[in-house]
């Protein structure tokens, strides 16, 4: 069976997506879903780039594992300046510094922005 992502999130329907049918916002999941995974290879800081634009932090969503983030599906940004992940945008976009470089984040992933409070 495919995984089938969803556009709005980009979490797998079914195992993390907690989009409403209806297309509204997701609510952040209750803090106690909030517990971050410990990675070896990523600082916490990191800015983690899925080829989609999306940008993730290591650790803060549960729908994505450190071994999933290679290139050239991924890029990264291992020591950003402070502010770097709130300036994420379509204008403002976080260029990858590593892995694949070519990659650029213009959005950030919603179950992150959850975890670490926006």
């Amino acid at each position: 069976m495919k995984e089938v992502r969803c556009e709005r999130c980009d979490n797998i329907i079914g195992m993390g997506c907690a989009c409403p049918p209806d297309g509204s916002v997701p609510k952040a999941h209750p803090e106690e879903r909030r517990v971050r995974q410990e990675w070896r290879r990523f600082p916490g800081n990191a800015i983690l780039i899925k080829q989609n634009g999306k940008a993730h932090v290591p650790g803060a969503c549960d729908h994505m594992t450190e071994d999933e983030v290679r290139p050239p599906k991924w890029g990264w940004i291992l020591d950003p300046s402070p502010g770097d992940w709130g300036r994420i945008s379509e204008g403002s976009p976080a260029i990858a510094t590593g892995g694949n470089a070519q990659l650029r984040a213009t959005s950030r992933c919603m179950t992150c922005m959850g975890t670490l409070g926006g």
